[in-house]
Parts: C-alpha cells; structure tokens; sequence
C-alpha cells in the first residue's frame, strides 16, 4: 500500500521498556509508559484502540484499529539528536557529549569567556527556571552570562534581553556552535535563551534558538526533498536537524500548539510527509520527574486522537513513535535507553494487528523511503509491505 501523505508523530521521550543495551547506561528496568501506568490510573481508551497499551508487553490484540510494534534503537547515545537520526535512517556510531554530572571543564569555560568577553556563571545541570531564580539577580548586576545544561547533550546560553541583546545574544551562540564542534567538546546542541523580567521575577521569552549540528550524512528527509515532495517539521524538528531536508518549519511552543499546527497542516493538499515532535513530555515531565504530569499530558493527547484520526485522508499514512525513554519513576532525571512503540493507522488498512518488532528505529525511515520511491536511507529495513 502506497501512502500520498505520512504524518510522523514523535512522543519525546515516551518509551515502552529498557533496551536489550540498557545495562550499558545502567538504566535496567527503566519503563517510562509502564511506570506510569502501574502508578497512575491512565484513562487513554483512544490510543489504547490503536494497540499503544499492547506495546508495552507486546501481547497480541485482534481488536485494534492500527497495527502496532515497538522499535529498538540502535544509535549510541539516549540524547533527542541520536534518537532523531536513527529515525530517520542516519547510524551515529558516537554519541554526544554529555556533561551533566561534572559540568562543562574549566577550559571550555575559558574559551567561553574569552570569545564572548564576559565572565560565566553557573555551569551546572538544572531546570531552566530554576536557574533563572539562582542567577538572575547576579546576571543583572554583573552582565555574567548563565551557563548551563538540561539532561540532553546541550549547552544553554541565558541572558536578559536588556543586558545582551538579542543579536548579540545569538552571535555569541553562534561562536560557541564553532567552539563545541571539537571532539572532546562534541556537544548536540547550543540553545541561545533570552529572558526578560526584573527584581528576581523573571521568565524566558519565545525567542528561543537552537544551533544543532548539520547530520553527518543525507536523511530520508533530505532524499525526499531532493525528489520535490514537502518537508514539513513541526516543533523543535527543523531545529533538531538544522533545517536540513525540511522545506517548511512550523514552530510550536506547547505540546497542544503542535496538535493544532498538526492538524492544520491536514487539512492542505500536499505530497510528503509531516514530521511533528511533542516536547512537553521530556522537558516538562520526564526531566522533572514529573509522572502525574506526564500522565495528565498523555490522557491530553489521547483526546486529540479522534480529531487527528477525522482529518486523515483515505491515502494517509499516521506514526506515532517516540525518539528515548524519560521514566518520571527512575533515579536522578536524565533520558532512559528504552525501546519505543511505533504505531501505523490508515484507514484503509483491512486487518490491523500487532507486528514483529522491529530491530532498529531507522525502519520507520526505510518504509518512508520505500513509499515514496526514493533513495534507501543508510541503515533500517522497510517492512511496508506489511502494511495491508
């Protein structure tokens, strides 16, 4: 079966279950969707219809409305860059930098302060707003930048808008992109984030960017824009793959913007694919440690469900996948190496039903690739001929 349009939903951080390398990162018994169903009473009767609860013991269900699986992953690292690539059939045989629990070394830091002329502040791993409250009175008075990470491979540059404007701001961004590019500083992503506010009461703006590196080699994304068909990437994925392969971005702020963006985006007529990411999952509950959150955000989804469903055409194709874990129950508030669940809904699909589970995440990318007549991505195999 042939699909016009494929809609790429990806949960950020909602794994099914420790991966058979979990031990690796010593994350055995992680279960992010598990977790959360042993603890809270989740109510999601809409994806519970397309077999997303039968992923997690991947029992077999004749009463589902899509076919359902999980995926392995197969890329090194746990961080939201690794886990895009993979799906979208790019190997990363070397994962990021990720300095969480020793913060950033001294000489980084001294490069830092040199390329920009102002002293750093902070260094360490903590909530954005939490660091806001910490710092922001000592920014103010001294002009230091805010220095910090989340638990990703990232490096977050805070400033207030009225003590490093927001060009100079993004400049500085910038040289710290051209910085981190070394291998001992190998870091995913530099997030320029500008806030505003005084006297100890202040937030982050919408002016948010990020400076990801380009993938090292050619996605299922680029081969499809290289063939004329649309790109589009909502939420944080243009930004995830530095606008490589995508030919219209959609920014969106909440998970709930990405659901309205998603489904305005169906109702146009185009030939491609639709990649989404829903980011409140990680960053608002998963890091947090969050679980009720968490549950709350995907009883929210499971709302939506019926409306995005309404607005497929009978030649859609919609994935629901996920890119790492984030169990909300697990020790310390970093990403879990989880296998993720990737479910297929079409309307036309006659027997919809479990299926072998996949062996690496980039599969999802290959059946892209095969269903649109482009080149195979590096790694995955195609199973859409399964998909009847």
């Amino acid at each position: 079966m042939k699909f016009k349009r494929i809609f790429l939903l990806v949960l950020d951080s909602l794994g099914v279950g420790e991966a058979i390398d979990a031990n690796k990162y010593e994350d055995e018994g992680c279960n992010t969707l598990g977790h959360i169903k042993e603890n809270y009473n989740l109510f999601i009767p809409n994806l519970q219809k397309l077999g997303f609860l039968n992923t997690l013991q991947m029992d077999e269900n004749n009463d589902v409305e899509a076919y359902y699986t999980i995926a392995k992953p197969t890329n090194l690292g746990k961080d939201s860059l690794s886990g895009h690539y993979e799906l979208v059939g790019i190997k990363n045989s070397v994962p990021f930098s990720n300095f969480t629990e020793t913060g950033f070394p001294r000489e980084l830091i001294d490069q830092i302060e040199m390329i920009t002329g102002r002293r750093v502040i902070g260094n360490k791993c903590m909530d954005p707003e939490v660091i806001l409250k910490e710092l922001g009175d000592r920014h103010m008075q001294y002009g230091s930048l805010i220095v910090f990470m989340s638990n990703d491979a990232n490096i977050q540059i805070a400033a207030h808008e009225d003590v490093v404007p927001l060009s100079k701001l993004y400049q500085y961004a910038e040289k710290i992109r051209k910085l981190t590019m070394r291998e001992e500083w190998r870091v995913g992503r530099v997030i320029a984030r500008p806030f505003t506010g005084k006297n100890g009461k202040y937030k982050f703006t919408n002016e948010r960017r990020d400076y990801a590196v380009k993938p090292p080699k050619k996605t299922v994304l680029d081969f499809l824009k290289d063939h004329s068909y649309s790109v589009i990437g909502i939420g944080k994925i243009s930004d995830i793959f530095d606008g490589e392969g995508i030919t219209k971005t959609m920014k969106a702020t909440t998970n709930m913007d990405v659901i309205n963006k998603l489904t305005d985006v169906m109702e146009k007529n185009f030939t491609g694919i639709c990649m989404a990411n829903m980011a409140d999952f990680d960053s608002l509950y998963g890091h947090k440690r969050d679980l009720e959150g968490y549950a709350n955000a995907i009883e929210d989804l499971d709302v939506e469900i019926p409306m995005i469903l309404n607005k497929l055409n009978n030649d859609d194709l919609l994935i629901i996948t996920a890119d790492h874990g984030n169990d909300p129950t697990f020790k310390g508030n970093s990403h879990t190496r989880e296998n993720v669940p990737v479910i297929l809904f079409g309307r036309d699909f006659k027997e919809p039903k479990r299926l072998e589970i996949l062996n690496s995440m980039a599969d999802i990318a290959a059946t892209i690739a095969e269903n649109f007549e482009v080149e195979k991505p590096e790694i995955g195999t195609s199973f859409l001929e399964e998909l009847k």
